[in-house]
């Protein structure tokens, strides 16, 4: 009944919301929505409880869904230690955040309409990270889309909202589309899409001697588990922002600042992340389909970090941050240490929801300004709010004393730079790549705290004199954020990548017999004490180039960017990436559609129907002349008639030799 519970209750206060805000009001509507979130949340946690450290993992059956030859698919929650850790993500956040909306959207006339649409999106994430099959994982997977469209474009009286929202939409699809590919491809080779039969049947597949090790693709023989996570994967890449399929992500902050911590820190973009975890018994038989996630992943978390480095809007610096973190998580499920990437996904939600609501407690303030470079100084007059960004970037920089203790970042995403190491990846690739990203990701961290926070304000006078610090109402939300972006790295790490990650994660992560990332991650042997030291220096010397360039010597930067200024505008443009798509494939779309539109339907269909039409009205208009009225004009018509049907009939006898006698 928990689990249940758990799931329905943000069904239950979308429903209310949304179908009954009028009659609760905005208020009740705010209050029934998060009241509901709470106890979800807190739930969450004793069910977190129960299944990581007592090990109480279950199957409850919602009801019977489909049943169509040997597409057999319940409705059923998969209730075990993967989706435990995703169920305290998504319903803690997630109830800050209604929280922390209370307070930043007081003045809104639609709340009712965004709480629904707020609980509705943690619907549908909580129905991906409890499905038991590929089917309802599905129905999560389109139904956070949903949901982050309406959100995204919650404000459809702009135009750049809804052109975000948009924009989000049709990358996702693209994305979607391969998932969908691997589900059936799934069930093609396995006849089922049920993950207990997909998981017990896969290293049967994966044998070489096994006719089904090889599937038919685009006409040619694929390995089969390689062929169908590639495609699974790609639905990752959409839904995790990941390179190629990235561009949504920035947009994304149209929307308002508890979407964007909403959907960038805890639910949406983690998806991917959870998915290949989730299905990790595929993945891990699947080596060049795990190296193909470990290039996507590195590629990401370096290429995300470059655009954060110029970046000027603050919620689009912390959305580069997002992008460039979920990297790591994914270079992380290629090297093979699940456990280390959904430590990562942990930590995250935390420090990064407190980011984004920290940028809105700026935002607030600033009477809705996001450019940094219209900032600065702010720090005494909304204390509060700079303290709990310091907390959030140490934790996304990884603050720490190495092989000790340290915030919440320092533990997890290190982890991920000594598996890199341990990989033993070619030139070691991975494990530099993430480096250099660490060293990106502290300086362009701080270089927001220092732009928006310290030296002379750049503000407007009257704005700046008006800044004041947000209610407490959104305050609270970053208090307990900041508890976990402190203490969730030291708290939890034995549990999730200590020597007794087995026994804690059981049997929801799988581990190929030649899979040693974890052990080999823990052994000095492998990787020695300075692999450590060096994340950390990363971090040292991105924090002191970010106060050499912002603080010591504000002139630098504009310095920098005339000199360098082909590189600088490469950066800022995003790689040109909007550009190059709309080139290679919305202007031949637009023009192809343009083309079926003023050619093809309004030349050929509407002037086939309008001619047509015309005609008739010209024979009509011909025709109706001869109705005179006159009975002398009919009877002359009917002699005329009758002339030339005796004429037809006399002829027709002269041809045929005359009447038979």
């Amino acid at each position: 009944m928990i689990y249940i519970a758990i799931v329905f209750l943000p069904l239950l206060g979308a429903l209310l919301a949304g179908f009954f805000g009028r009659v609760l009001t905005a208020r009740g509507s705010e209050i029934v929505t998060t009241a509901l979130l709470l106890i979800a949340a807190v739930l969450s946690w004793i069910a977190f409880v129960n299944v990581g450290f007592y090990h109480e993992t279950a199957r409850v059956p919602v009801a019977q869904w489909i049943t169509s030859g040997e597409l057999d698919v319940s409705w059923a929650l998969r209730i075990d230690t993967l989706s435990a850790v995703m169920l305290v993500v998504v319903t803690t956040v997630s109830s800050l955040v209604h929280i922390y909306s209370i307070g930043y959207m007081q003045d809104d006339p639609s709340r009712s309409r965004f709480f629904s649409y707020l609980s509705l999106f943690t619907f549908a994430m909580l129905m991906l990270v409890t499905s038991d099959n590929l089917l309802q994982m599905f129905f999560g997977w389109e139904g956070v889309g949903l949901a982050s469209y309406l959100l995204i474009g919650f404000w459809y009286k702009k135009p750049e909202a809804n052109a975000a929202a948009m924009k989000a939409f049709i990358v996702n699809r693209v994305g979607d589309f391969g998932f969908a590919l691997g589900i059936f491809g799934l069930f093609f080779v396995f006849n089922s899409i049920n993950f207990d039969q997909l998981f017990a049947e896969a290293q049967m597949v994966a044998l070489e001697n096994n006719p089904k090790n090889t599937i038919e693709f685009l006409g040619y023989q694929f390995d089969t588990l390689t062929t169908l996570c590639l495609l699974l994967f790609m639905g990752a890449m959409g839904k995790s922002a990941q390179f190629l399929l990235h561009t949504w992500l920035p947009d994304a902050m149209e929307g308002p600042t508890p979407v964007s911590a909403l959907i960038h820190a805890a639910t949406m973009v983690t998806a991917g992340v959870f998915m290949v975890a989730r299905m990790s018994p595929l993945f891990d038989l699947a080596p060049v389909a795990l190296q193909v996630v470990t290039i996507v992943g590195t590629a990401t978390a370096f290429f995300a970090a470059t655009i954060g480095l110029v970046q000027n809007d603050i919620k689009r610096v912390i959305a580069y941050s997002t992008c460039s973190q979920l990297g790591y998580m994914f270079a992380a499920c290629g090297l093979g240490a699940y456990g280390v990437a959904i430590f990562h996904l942990f930590t995250h939600a935390f420090f990064k929801a407190l980011l984004f609501l920290g940028a809105g407690s700026v935002i607030h303030s600033m009477h809705h300004e996001q450019d940094m470079r219209n900032m600065g100084g702010l720090a005494p007059k909304i204390r509060t709010t700079w303290i709990m960004m310091l907390i959030g970037t140490l934790a996304l920089t990884g603050f720490g004393i190495p092989h000790l203790i340290g915030f919440a970042g320092f533990h997890s995403k290190d982890a991920i730079i000594e598996a890199a190491f341990a990989g033993n990846t070619p030139y070691n690739y991975v494990f530099i790549t993430l480096v250099a990203a660490a060293a990106m990701t502290s300086f362009y961290s701080w270089r927001l705290i220092f732009m928006t926070f310290h030296g002379k304000t750049r503000a407007e006078p009257d704005t700046f004199r008006h800044a004041h610090e947000s209610p407490w109402v959104m305050l609270i939300p970053l208090g307990v954020l900041a508890v976990g972006a402190v203490a969730a790295g030291f708290v939890f790490k034995d549990f999730f990548i200590g020597h007794h990650y087995k026994e804690f994660w059981g049997n929801s992560l799988f581990e190929a017999s030649n899979n040693h990332i974890m052990h080999d991650m823990h052994d000095r042997s492998v990787v020695p004490k300075w692999v450590g030291w060096l994340p950390f220096g990363a971090m040292a010397g991105g924090f002191a180039l970010a106060w050499l360039y912002y603080i010591r010597m504000p002139w630098l930067p504009e310095l920098t960017a005339r000199i360098f200024r082909p590189v600088y505008l490469f950066l800022l443009n995003k790689w040109y990436f909007d550009e190059l798509y709309d080139w290679l494939f919305v202007r031949p779309t637009m023009a192809i559609g343009r083309f079926l539109w003023k050619r093809v339907d309004g030349s050929v269909i509407d002037g086939t129907v309008d001619g047509t039409a015309r005609s008739v009205a010209w024979a009509t208009g011909k025709a109706v002349r001869l109705q005179t009225g006159y009975v002398y004009h009919y009877a002359f018509v009917m002699l005329i008639g009758v002339a030339a049907l005796l004429t037809l009939f006399i002829r027709s006898l002269l041809m045929s030799g005359g009447p038979t006698p």
